[in-house]
C-alpha cells in the first residue's frame, strides 16, 4: 500500500468514476476514470479487493456501515477519501449499491463515485475526525470499529437522524433527488 503524499486530485464536475466488484469486494470493472484518478492500470485492479485504495484516514466505521447496506440490499451514498497507487488522495461522493441477477439474488456491487460539494466536505471532514481519533484508542479492529460506528451514529443523530441523511443534507446535487 502507497503511503498518502498529501497531493490531492479533483474530478472533473460532470466526471463519474464507475467500478464494479465481486460478492466478496474484488474488483471485475473500473472506468478509465477510475483508473486515471487512481494511477492504476486495468491489470492493477481487476480481481484484486476493492479497499487496495483505502485512505488510512478513512474511518473503518464508514466502511462498516456501507457493507451492512450494501448487504441488506439497500443503496448507500457515502463520502469516501480515496488513495491512489502513487500516494495522492481524493474525496468522493460514492453510491454503492448491490447488482442483482434476474431471480433478485445479490452477485455483485456497483459504486458509482462524483465529486462532492466542498461545504459537504467541510462538514463531513471534522466528523470523520472525530470517530478516526475513537478508533485509534482501541487495539483490536473489532472494537476500533464498533467504537467508531457508535460515535459517528451518535454524532449525526444530534442533527439529522442517520448517516444517511446526513449525506443527503450536505449534499446539494442530492437534495432535489429525493
Amino acid at each position: 500500500m502507497p503511503r498518502p503524499s498529501g497531493v490531492e486530485r479533483t474530478l472533473g464536475p460532470d466526471e463519474l468514476i464507475v467500478s464494479k466488484t465481486d460478492l466478496q469486494g474484488r474488483i471485475t470493472y473500473a472506468n478509465e476514470s477510475f483508473l486515471r484518478i487512481g494511477a492504476f492500470t486495468e491489470a492493477q485492479v481487476i480481481g484484486q479487493p476493492h479497499n487496495l485504495i483505502r485512505h488510512p484516514e478513512m474511518p473503518r466505521a464508514v466502511f462498516k456501515l456501507l457493507w451492512d447496506t450494501v448487504q441488506a440490499k439497500q443503496e448507500l451514498f457515502a463520502y469516501v477519501v480515496n488513495l491512489a497507487a502513487d500516494g495522492a488522495h481524493y474525496w468522493v461522493l460514492a453510491h454503492v449499491t448491490p447488482s442483482f441477477d434476474a431471480s433478485g439474488a445479490v452477485v455483485g456491487y456497483h459504486s458509482n463515485r462524483r465529486s462532492p460539494h466542498p461545504q459537504a466536505l467541510a462538514a463531513i471532514k471534522p466528523v470523520y475526525a472525530q470517530v478516526l481519533a475513537e478508533e485509534a484508542k482501541h487495539s483490536t479492529g473489532k472494537a476500533a470499529t464498533a467504537a467508531g460506528a457508535a460515535l459517528m451514529a451518535q454524532l449525526v443523530a444530534r442533527s439529522h437522524g442517520s448517516y444517511d441523511e446526513f449525506v443527503w443534507s450536505l449534499e446539494p446535487q442530492l437534495a432535489g433527488a429525493r
